[in-house]
C-alpha cells in the first residue's frame, strides 16, 4: 500500500491527512500524520467537475486559424460562424472534434461535464456517438434545432437529456422561452441559460424563467447580482472565453455580493477544456479568489 498526503479537499473545506491507495484504488482516507513516507505531497481533490462546455465546436479550431473576434459573428444564433459550420460540416467530423475534447478533459482530471448540446436530437445523437466507451459522466442540456417552443420537439429532447440550455433572451422572443422553461420545470428537468454576456439583460425577466443556473453575467449590475444571490443562482464563468471577446467576468460583483460561482471552459473551438487551466487564468487576472477557492469551486463538492 502506498500513501499520498498533504491538504484534502473535503465537504467541510481542506484538511490536514493523507489517502492510501492500492493497485490505483484509494483504500482509506484519514486526517491526521501519514503512516509511512509518502509517495507525493501537495493538495489532494477529488475530479474537475466542467460545468459549460460546448463540445460541439471542438473541430472548427482545426480548420480556423483566425475567427471574429465579436460575439454575435461568432456564435450567435442562427447566423454565427459557428452555427454555419456545423450545419456544413460532416457527423464524423464533428463527432471526432468531440472526442478529442473529451480526451483532453480526462487527460485533465475531469471526470464531469455539463454540455450545451446545440442541433436538436441529432445533436445529441452525436454526442452519445463521441461518449461511447469513454469513462467520463455527461450532464447534457440539449436545445432546440429552431428559436421557437415546439412541445413535441422539446419532449423529445428532455427523453435523452438532463435539461434544456439555451442562448439569452436576447435571441428569442420572450414568450417562446418562457413555454420552454415552464415546459422543463413540468418535467421536472433542469434549465440554464446564458445571461447578460455582451449586454445587460433584464433580469427580472431572466429570474421570472426560474433557471438553476445562469452563464457568464458579463454585463450584470450590482443589483442583478444581488437578485440571483437572493434566489441562490449560481453563475458559471468561462474567463478564457471570455477574454477571446475582450471582455472578463466581474469578479469585484460576485465578490462583493458572495454569489456563488462555478467554473467552466465554454467553446471547445477557443480553448482546451481543462479546468486547470482555467483556474491558473483567474488567478492571473484577479487575486480576489484563493487557490484553494478556486478549486473548491471546481470540483463535485461545490456543484
Amino acid at each position: 500500500m502506498e500513501f499520498v498526503s498533504g491538504e484534502i479537499l473535503t465537504i467541510d473545506g481542506f484538511l490536514k491527512g493523507y489517502i492510501s491507495f492500492e493497485k490505483n484504488k484509494i483504500i482509506t482516507t484519514e486526517k491526521g500524520t501519514c503512516p509511512k513516507k509518502p509517495v507525493a505531497k501537495g493538495l489532494i481533490i477529488p475530479t474537475f467537475v466542467n460545468v459549460h462546455t460546448h463540445i460541439g465546436d471542438s473541430f472548427i479550431k482545426k480548420k480556423h486559424a483566425k475567427l471574429p473576434k465579436n460575439l454575435e459573428e461568432l456564435v450567435g444564433p442562427p447566423n454565427g460562424l459557428k452555427h454555419k459550420l456545423l450545419c456544413r460540416t460532416s457527423n464524423k467530423e464533428i463527432v471526432n472534434g468531440m472526442i478529442d475534447s473529451i480526451h483532453e478533459m480526462k487527460k485533465s482530471g475531469v471526470s464531469i461535464f455539463c454540455d450545451f448540446r446545440e442541433g436538436g436530437i441529432n445533436g445529441l445523437n452525436l454526442l452519445n456517438l463521441a461518449l461511447k466507451n469513454q469513462n467520463i459522466s455527461p450532464i447534457i442540456f440539449s436545445r432546440p434545432n429552431n428559436l421557437k417552443y415546439t412541445s413535441k420537439e422539446i419532449n423529445d429532447l428532455l427523453n435523452y437529456s438532463n435539461g434544456i440550455g439555451l442562448s439569452s433572451i436576447s435571441d428569442w422572443e420572450y414568450p417562446e422561452i418562457v413555454k420552454i422553461a415552464k415546459h422543463v420545470k413540468k418535467k421536472n428537468k433542469m434549465f440554464g441559460l446564458h445571461a447578460s454576456e455582451c449586454i445587460r439583460e433584464d433580469i427580472d425577466h431572466i429570474l421570472d424563467l426560474k433557471p438553476d443556473f445562469l452563464v457568464h453575467m458579463i454585463k450584470a449590475t450590482e443589483s442583478d447580482f444581488i437578485k440571483v444571490k437572493e434566489n441562490n443562482i449560481p453563475v458559471i464563468i468561462c474567463p478564457r472565453s471570455n477574454y477571446f471577446f475582450g471582455i472578463q467576468p466581474n469578479y469585484k460583483l460576485i465578490r462583493k455580493t458572495d454569489t456563488k460561482f462555478l467554473i467552466g471552459t465554454d467553446n471547445a473551438m477557443l480553448n482546451n477544456p481543462s479546468i486547470l487551466e482555467e483556474i491558473f487564468f483567474i488567478k492571473q487576472k484577479s487575486n480576489l479568489f484563493s487557490i484553494h477557492e478556486l478549486l473548491h469551486n471546481s470540483t463535485y463538492i461545490a456543484c
